[in-house]
C-alpha cells in the first residue's frame, strides 16, 4: 500500500450457503493522544471461522481486539456482532455478546485452587445450575484436553507453572460457551515447548469455533480461513496462508524474516523446521469437544 491509497476493506461474499455473518467491523479508527493506533479498519468474520491478526509491534494488532472484547472504544466506525450493532463499552458487554477473551497477561487468582479458577465468573453463561460434579468433570476433561497430562483441580493456582496458569484461562474463557473466541497473543509468554504443548491441545478445544488470533509465531496459523496484515494500523493484506506468500508482500516479508531468526537458533543442522499443517475434524466428530454437555 502506498501513501494516499484506502484500506483494504476485508469482506467475504455472501451466499446462499454461506456461514453465519457473528462480526462486521466497518471503518474503524483509534488514536491515543496524538498516536492514531488503528485506520480505517474494515473486516467480517463468519461463523467457524479462524481468523489471524498478524504484524509487527505497534501495527495495531490488540488495540482492534481490544476493540472486539470491549476493553476499548473506537473513535469512529461502526462494529456489528450477529447482524446488531452494538458498543461494546466494556468486557462484560463483549461478553454478553458471547465473546471471551484470553489475553497474554495471565488472569489468575492466585490463591484460588484450579477449579475455581476455571469457573471463574463463567457460571453466569450457563442457564442452568450446574452441579459440583459435573463442574469437575467438565473443568478436568479440558484442562487435560489442553495440557495432554492428568491435572489435580484442588492445587493452588500460585504453585503452578506459567503454562499451567495460562491453561486455566483458556479453558475458563471455553467454558463460557463464546461464540466468538479471541485469543491475543495467549501462549507468547510461555517457552517454546510449553508453547506447543497448549496450541495442540487448543487446536482440538476450538475446532468447529469461530476464533480470532493474535500470532506472535507465524507458522501456528499456517491453517487460518483468513490472515489479516496490519502495519500502521490499518490492514494492508489478507489472505490465506499460501494466498500471502505467493503473492510476495508484508506477510510474506514476516514470514521469511521470522523463518529464518527461528531456524537459526533453534533447528539442529538437518532437522526439518516446516510445522505440520492442522489435522481436519474427522467425519461426524463433535466439534464442541467435552465442554457442552446435552444434558445442560
Amino acid at each position: 500500500m502506498t501513501p494516499g491509497e484506502p484500506a483494504v476493506a476485508v469482506e467475504t461474499p455472501a451466499t446462499s450457503n454461506s456461514p453465519e455473518l457473528l462480526v462486521r467491523v466497518e471503518h474503524a479508527a483509534k488514536a491515543f493522544g496524538a498516536t492514531r493506533a488503528l485506520r480505517d479498519c474494515s473486516f467480517e468474520l463468519r461463523a467457524g471461522e479462524v481468523h489471524a491478526l498478524v504484524g509487527e509491534n505497534g501495527s495495531g494488532k490488540s488495540t482492534l481486539v481490544k476493540i472486539l472484547s470491549g476493553v476499548h472504544v473506537p473513535d469512529s466506525g461502526r462494529v456489528e456482532v450477529a447482524g446488531s450493532e452494538v458498543q461494546l463499552r466494556s468486557p462484560k458487554a463483549a461478553q454478553d455478546r458471547g465473546i471471551a477473551t484470553v489475553f497474554q497477561e495471565v488472569l489468575v487468582a492466585r490463591d484460588c485452587s484450579v477449579l475455581d479458577n476455571v469457573w471463574l465468573g463463567a457460571d453466569a453463561t450457563w442457564r442452568a445450575r450446574i452441579p459440583g460434579r459435573e463442574k469437575r468433570r467438565l473443568a478436568k476433561a479440558a484442562l487435560e484436553e489442553l495440557l495432554g497430562r492428568p491435572v489435580d483441580l484442588g492445587a493452588i493456582v500460585d504453585e503452578l507453572s506459567l503454562s499451567d496458569r495460562q491453561a486455566c484461562c483458556i479453558v475458563r474463557a471455553l467454558l463460557r460457551r463464546p461464540r466468538i473466541l479471541i485469543l491475543d497473543e495467549a501462549t507468547s509468554s510461555l517457552d517454546s515447548e510449553s508453547e506447543a504443548l497448549i496450541q495442540d491441545g487448543l487446536r482440538s478445544l476450538r475446532a468447529g469455533r469461530t476464533t480470532f488470533v493474535i500470532a506472535h509465531r507465524l507458522s501456528t496459523i499456517r491453517s487460518a480461513d483468513q490472515i489479516l496484515v496490519l502495519e500502521g494500523g490499518e490492514i494492508v493484506e489478507h489472505g490465506t496462508h499460501d494466498e500471502l506468500l505467493a503473492a510476495e508482500g508484508r506477510y510474506r516479508q514476516l514470514y521469511d524474516k521470522q523463518y529464518r531468526f527461528e531456524r537459526n537458533q533453534f533447528i539442529n543442522p538437518g532437522e526439518d523446521f516446516t510445522p505440520e499443517p492442522e489435522k481436519p475434524l474427522a467425519v461426524g466428530q463433535d466439534a464442541s469437544g467435552p465442554l457442552l454437555p446435552t444434558n445442560l
